[in-house]
Order: C-alpha cells, then sequence, then structure tokens
C-alpha cells in the first residue's frame, strides 16, 4: 500500500484564507503564504491551494500570491480556481505548481481534461470535485456534481463524472463532499465508497474533518489522501497529531 499523504487545503478568496461550512459564510483564516510556510514546515506532505471564487467570478487564479506561497514550500502544491485552457496550466505551473486542478471549466467542456493531460501529462492534472447529496433519477448514485464553488447544481451523476474523468486522463480526484464540508463530523464515507468503487485513480478525500479518529475511515473507504483546512487553520489538529494518530491505526504515512 502506498503512504497515506495528508494535506492541508488554503481555500482563497481575496488574497485571503477563508473557511465556512457547506461552502458558504466564509470567515478569514489567515495569510496563504504565512500559513503555506508554516505548513512545509510542520510536515504536511502536500499543498493544496484553491481560488474558491475565480469560476464563479470569471476570473483568473491571483498568480503573484500562487508564486509567493510556491516560494514558501518544498512540498508539492496542487493549484486550481478559474482554470480554463492550456495556458492557464502553463501559467500556474511557471508560477511554481507542481500540479493544476479543474472543476468547473472541465464539466463544460470535459475535451480540456483529455488535452490537459495529453500535453503535460496526468501526473499534473487533479479532477477537483464538489459534491452534495440530492434525490434525484438523474443521479443514481445519490451525489450531484455542482460547479462554481458549489453555487450551481448540474443534475450530472458525481459517479459517472469521476469515471469519464478518469477515461479521458485525469490523474488523481479531489472528492470535495459538501455536505461534510466545515461540519468537522466525519469524511462522507458513502460517497468515498462510492468513487473508489468506480475508479482506480488516487482519491484525495475532502470535508469533514473534525477529530483524529475520522482520518482512519476514511482510508479505509478508499481515500489515498486526507485533505483538510479548519482543523489545522485553527490549530484544532496538527499535522503531526493526525499522521501519530494513522500510525496507531496501522496505516502507513510519509
Amino acid at each position: 500500500m502506498v503512504a497515506v499523504r495528508i494535506i492541508p487545503c488554503l481555500d482563497v478568496d481575496g488574497g485571503r484564507v477563508v473557511k465556512g461550512v457547506k461552502f458558504a459564510d466564509l470567515k478569514d483564516a489567515g495569510d496563504p503564504v504565512e500559513l503555506a510556510k508554516r505548513y512545509g514546515e510542520s510536515g504536511a506532505d502536500e499543498l493544496t491551494f484553491l481560488d474558491v471564487t475565480a469560476s464563479s467570478g470569471d476570473r483568473e487564479t491571483v498568480h503573484d500570491v500562487v508564486r509567493s506561497c510556491a516560494e514558501q514550500v518544498f512540498i508539492p502544491l496542487t493549484v486550481g480556481g478559474g482554470v480554463r485552457s492550456l495556458a492557464d496550466v502553463d501559467r500556474l505551473l511557471r508560477d511554481g505548481a507542481d500540479k493544476v486542478s479543474v472543476n468547473t471549466s472541465a464539466v463544460a467542456d470535459p475535451g480540456l481534461i483529455s488535452e490537459i493531460s495529453r500535453h503535460f501529462g496526468n501526473q499534473v492534472l487533479v479532477l477537483s470535485l464538489d459534491a452534495r447529496r440530492v434525490q434525484s433519477t438523474a443521479t443514481p448514485s445519490g451525489f450531484e456534481v455542482t460547479t462554481r464553488g458549489g453555487r450551481e447544481g448540474t443534475g450530472r451523476c458525481a459517479i459517472e463524472w469521476i469515471r469519464e474523468a478518469a477515461e479521458r486522463g485525469v490523474g488523481e480526484i479531489l472528492l470535495n463532499s459538501i455536505d461534510a464540508d466545515g461540519t468537522r463530523e466525519g469524511f462522507d464515507l458513502e460517497l468515498i465508497s462510492a468513487a473508489r468503487a468506480a475508479v482506480d485513480v488516487p482519491l484525495i478525500a475532502s470535508g469533514g474533518a473534525g477529530k483524529v479518529e475520522h482520518f482512519a475511515p476514511a482510508v479505509a473507504a478508499g481515500a489515498d489522501a486526507l485533505l483538510a483546512a479548519s482543523v489545522f487553520h485553527f490549530g484544532t489538529l496538527s499535522i503531526a497529531e493526525v499522521k501519530s494518530a494513522l500510525r496507531a491505526e496501522g496505516v502507513e504515512v510519509r
């Protein structure tokens, strides 16, 4: 088994890290550059930077902040938000990103996944999927794909979208549970299990971390990496505590 990765997430809006509950009521959580440096020094395996209003605001990612964060860390950095073209990916990689995530633009044009994968290799491409529970015959899995930072429903089945994205060459899937986001009540194990049953590509579970006890069940459900934000930003948990708890459960970590 490949060692499980622990990944802090910087949700950035207007140049500041923010965090809310179920993608709403965002509150300031600090300076992204300072947090990036702290996580790079405290044992994070990777770092994810998501410009959470770039797509909904129809603008580019904040490149100056990305470059400043990249200068502070020596671990893999994934950047997403407002990525719409090969040129956007190229610019972010030049800014210092190691991987780039796509969401809204890929839902609108699935061919973008194939283009990026062919041009840059699937190792740089992450599909960021914001999923929420729905009751609809159009979504047999019970999970719907949303876009524009969780603001718009698509009526599309999240699990079917994951399968298509994997077939098109995405290298990794960041699985964001809107229902669990910010609740600190645990990861959405049903969503993780459904995604794991559908694809073989690495899964990053996101949304719901509140206690060290929440992480091992997500691994058991099929997650290859575990992402958290508020519990790290506000000092509820440390990365060292999470890794220690996982080791105690027999989970290999880096």
